[in-house]
């Protein structure tokens, strides 16, 4: 995939400039680039990834492609408390697959969110893993484990092809 590829993916989640997001699981900041690009240049971003040589690529992208961002880097483990203010938005990219219990982890999540705050979701869209993602969800079960966890709202806004485990969606939720 390239730019425009992860922009179309969470365009319809953008709705509108700036806010207060963070990536959960932002890697080499893929997504990362993508919600800055749709979301302009007085966004308020926290990239949060364990993974200390991809945050630095992320960076140093930041840096070519988006000087002057307001972003936040947290070398940290996104299942853990984190110190962040009341966020707009959250996304997450290819990162709730490695999450085993993830209606617990989307209830301890939520509590990030401002009221009527959103989870912008992008998921391999099958229920059976491998190695390399080993709790899949497809927006079926997303559409599920979201509600009991609090959220509401729930839609899917884009899905494309993939060469690895067939398709990749996003979906949208809010915060009840």
């Amino acid at each position: 995939m390239v730019h425009n590829d992860h922009v179309n993916l969470i365009k319809k989640a953008i709705d509108h400039p700036g806010g207060i997001w963070a990536d959960f699981g932002s890697g080499d900041g893929a997504f990362t680039l993508a919600l800055r690009d749709l979301a302009g240049p007085d966004v308020q971003i926290y990239s949060v990834d364990r993974d200390q040589r991809r945050m630095q690529t992320q960076k140093e992208t930041f840096e070519e492609m988006f000087p002057g961002t307001d972003i936040q880097f947290f070398h940290e483990d996104f299942t853990n408390p984190l110190k962040l203010p009341q966020l707009d938005g959250i996304l997450m990219a290819n990162s709730l697959h490695y999450v085993e219990e993830q209606v617990p982890f989307l209830r301890f999540i939520r509590e990030y969110l401002k009221p009527s705050g959103k989870l912008v979701l992008v998921e391999y869209n099958a229920d059976s893993g491998n190695i390399w993602v080993p709790y899949p969800l497809s927006f079926n079960k997303f559409q599920k484990i979201a509600q009991k966890a609090g959220f509401s709202q729930c839609r899917q806004i884009a899905a494309i092809p993939s060469e690895f485990l067939r398709e990749i969606y996003s979906a949208e939720v809010v915060k009840k």
